[in-house]
């Protein structure tokens, strides 16, 4: 940690303490420390499965059993997880500024978990479920009772309540994260790839608006040339030295 401490640049440090609008974008690099699998990197979960299959409506459609039993699966890795020091850190920068808002990409509900506030899910989240029909959510564990699917009360299938390849975020959700960027007077991208829309161009909103920009990442991504700082690394140990500065 002493060599990270050397090397985080004191302009940012100053930019940190002095900032008052702070907002948080989150990939799935910064819950690879907790052990869930990412999914465009070495090794990612879409390298080893077709997309369109397994998180499309058009995918859905054709075979729902197969798309349950695929999300089912990615549950029960979920189930034990557990926040990061990195997750850990974003909860408590949290509580150090007046507006902080945390935008994420991920659907795992770890930031949740590890204490944040003011979450913005722009994918959703595995731990709810919805009507493919109605629309009707179901935050809580359903039962099948044999139907898998299971089905809501209007005779619809249930679906995970995520943005599926092909779908739109929901408006008032992608409102509320570009109303944040434009905002923001420091803006940090962790853990993300950068390719994602409409997420990757949160952080170009935020430097158009003279935001400081900060991205975080074990390694380049098309971000990082327009970023005012590179931190290469794992997420958990610059956002814990960064919290330790604002402390």
């Amino acid at each position: 940690m002493e060599t990270l401490k050397k090397s985080l640049p004191d302009k940012l440090v100053g930019c940190l303490q002095c900032a008052q609008r702070v907002v948080v974008l989150t990939g799935a690099g910064i819950s690879a420390e907790s052990g869930l699998p990412t999914f465009r990197g070495d090794g990612g979960l879409w390298k080893k499965y077709k997309a369109d299959d397994l998180a499309s409506l058009d995918g859905f459609l054709q075979k729902p059993d197969v798309v349950w039993e695929w999300y089912e699966y990615r549950r029960s890795i979920y189930a034990h997880a557990r926040p990061n020091p990195g997750h850990l850190a974003l909860a408590e920068m949290g509580k150090f500024y007046a507006d902080f808002t945390l935008i994420t990409q991920n659907t795992d509900g770890l930031h949740l978990a590890a204490g944040s506030e003011n979450i913005l899910e722009l994918h959703g989240s595995l731990h709810r479920n919805r009507c493919h029909l109605c629309g009707k959510l179901y935050p809580e564990q359903v039962v099948s009772n044999g139907q898998v699917p299971p089905r809501c009360g209007c005779g619809g299938m249930l679906r995970p309540d995520v943005v599926w390849f092909g779908e739109p975020l929901s408006p008032s959700i992608l409102d509320g994260a570009l109303r944040a960027a434009s905002e923001a007077q420091v803006f940090f991208s962790v853990g993300t790839s950068a390719l994602v829309q409409p997420a990757a161009s949160l952080p170009l909103a935020a430097k158009k608006r003279r935001a400081v920009l900060v991205e975080i990442n074990i390694e380049p991504t098309p971000l990082s040339p327009a970023a005012d700082f590179f931190l290469e690394g794992k997420a958990s140990e610059w956002l814990t030295l960064i919290k330790e500065v604002l402390q």
